[in-house]
């Protein structure tokens, strides 16, 4: 599908024109590794991606969010960076980048890549200068912290990849932070000048024409200085590893960090039409997330683990949805990403075990309603829409082998945690190709057989496919200022029954659900007057009376003095 061209931005005064293009818009993550094979080495690269950008297009999404793709040694698989400014061999070079922005722009889409600012890799020539003594240039570009009498670490803090989050370094006799593996020291956003680098790394990649950054753990960039111990969460909020029972208050969501990224925004204002989506994690994301997005200095948007976990009922849902008024920052919505299991498993297959990530635990759920039914309400809600990759097709988590698994959290807490290799296998494009037309050679993790089925060229033909019932609600969000950038009411949440109400001005789209497995009755309160069926699951609805297991529908209603 051939859309209009979107001209790169030039640094220039924001218009402050709302809504911009990311409000309401719905962008595609792209898991670079998983995606398309161009050189027959096992990875998904760049030229890879340029050769599926027609189809991104052909989704109607605004654009994509492509992950890490910088040098990297890959312990965490690209989220821990070596060189802010480069591209890993692996994916390709600084052209092929250059040319997946230029074609995404003329196919009318807009690119957003990863930044993962809060930490490096132990192999970044800041870290090597900074480990080597006490009084180099970059010697407090990290947070190093002197041992306890007895040589222990400073605090309790616990690091989210496992152990404590304080690695010994024998050259400054002192340790250093890790929030995550031992080997991606953090950095000290304490020290301004570590931000102006930072803000630096910034103007490279949106001078080279992206329009937007993705911010990986954005609410952890600073630290408590005083480095005071975490305190225990109440006993009914811990999860079932040490991480999850600690209440993060000096490792998460200080005021440096918020100021930080009012410098960022600055910044951000100085090029035209780009955009900020910081990730948030930790157990008050909800409040965090509107402290984060609030007001013309914040981030433009974030999203939390809130809807990555199990399956939530109508009163969860109304719960994230109520307290984002049209003065109170605007949201970001993810069902499914590279980090949490697939929904279509989570929320509609059987039972998986628990994962933890980003501060939540994110645990299987009881069959309910099916992929298409998730995919509607995700496109129903107020806010900027991440869709990742195979969430379009109704992919299921994938059961990765412990001999083939490569994600470390995974591998640390086998058997318990099965990680996050099940997400990130490859993307089936051909049902009968070899690893279904991923690549020519073995993937890096091994290509579901389950997945064939669903392939892009399976579902491509076939006008009631997940894939192209996806392409169809997307068309109705965008043709639907209502349900793009209109309010959000919620009218019933009861058990599995949601109903929410759309509105711009005149124009009204009352979007309703059945979440769960079994039929609902239709609430007596929402029996509507003059009014137009814009798109159901199931296709034809037998009775206005009963909601079927699973239901998702639109209705576009009119105003009683107006003829539809």
């Amino acid at each position: 599908m051939q859309r209009s061209r979107v001209t790169p931005a030039q640094p220039g005064p924001d218009s402050g024109r709302l809504p911009s293009w990311w409000q309401g818009g719905v962008i595609y993550q792209v898991y670079l590794r998983s995606f398309q094979d161009s050189n027959g080495d096992g990875i998904g690269d760049l030229r890879g991606l340029l050769s599926r950008l027609p189809y991104i297009a052909s989704l109607g999404v605004d654009g994509l969010w492509i992950c890490p793709f910088f040098p990297s040694p890959m312990r965490d698989f690209g989220y821990d960076v070596s060189d802010f400014c480069g591209v890993d061999p692996q994916f390709g070079s600084l052209d092929d980048f250059d040319r997946v922005v230029h074609r995404a722009h003329a196919l009318g889409l807009r690119v957003i890549i990863d930044q993962v600012w809060s930490h490096t890799a132990a192999e970044h020539p800041w870290f090597a200068q900074s480990r080597s003594d006490r009084t180099n240039p970059k010697a407090d570009w990290y947070v190093w912290a002197q041992p306890k009498p007895d040589g222990s670490p400073p605090n309790n803090w616990l690091s989210w990849m496992g152990g404590p989050a304080w690695q010994w370094e024998p050259r400054r006799r002192q340790y250093y932070l890790h929030n995550f593996l031992p080997a991606m020291p953090d950095l000290n956003f304490h020290n301004p000048d570590v931000q102006d680098a930072i803000l630096q790394v910034a103007r490279f990649w949106l001078d080279r024409g992206v329009d937007g950054f993705r911010l990986d753990t954005a609410n952890l960039y600073a630290h408590d200085p005083q480095l005071r111990d975490n305190g225990a969460l109440p006993p009914e909020s811990r999860g079932d590893s040490p991480v999850l029972m600690q209440d993060h208050a000096y490792t998460m969501n200080q005021p440096e960090s918020l100021a930080f990224l009012q410098r960022l925004r600055a910044l951000m204002d100085t090029y035209t039409d780009r955009m900020t989506v910081g990730e948030i994690g930790g157990s008050q994301a909800l409040s965090t997330m509107q402290t984060y997005t609030r007001g013309v200095d914040a981030l433009h948007t974030a999203y939390s683990f809130a809807f990555l976990g199990g399956r939530p009922d109508a009163a969860a849902v109304a719960e994230q949805l109520r307290p984002w008024s049209e003065d109170a920052g605007w949201p970001s919505w993810a069902f499914s990403n590279h980090d949490a299991p697939r929904v279509a498993t989570r929320w509609s297959g059987q039972t998986q075990q628990a994962f933890s990530f980003g501060g939540q635990t994110l645990a299987g759920s009881t069959p309910g309603a099916n992929p298409l039914t998730w995919m509607a309400l995700l496109l129903a809600l107020r806010g900027t829409v991440f869709i990742y990759q195979g969430e379009e097709l109704g992919l299921p988590q994938s059961e990765v082998p412990f001999e083939a698994m490569r994600d470390p959290y995974g591998l640390a807490n086998w058997p318990l945690i099965p990680g996050r290799d099940g997400c990130r296998t490859p993307m089936p494009w051909v049902c009968g190709a070899p690893y279904a037309g991923f690549s020519e050679h073995a993937p890096w993790l091994p290509a579901d057989p389950a997945h064939a089925a669903l392939a892009v060229e399976q579902q491509d033909a076939d006008p009631d496919s997940m894939l192209n019932q996806t392409r169809a609600l997307i068309t109705l969000r965008n043709e639907h200022p209502a349900l793009r950038v209109g309010t959000c009411e919620v009218l019933v949440a009861e058990g599995d029954v949601l109903f929410i109400k759309r509105a711009l001005g005149r124009h009204t789209v009352l979007a309703a659900f059945n979440l769960g497995h079994t039929p609902q009755a239709w609430p007596p309160e929402m029996q509507v007057g003059t009014h137009e069926l814009l798109w159901s699951t199931p296709r034809h609805l037998e009775s206005r009376q009963v909601l079927p297991a699973g239901c998702a529908l639109f209705l576009n209603v009119y105003p009683l003095d107006s003829n539809p």
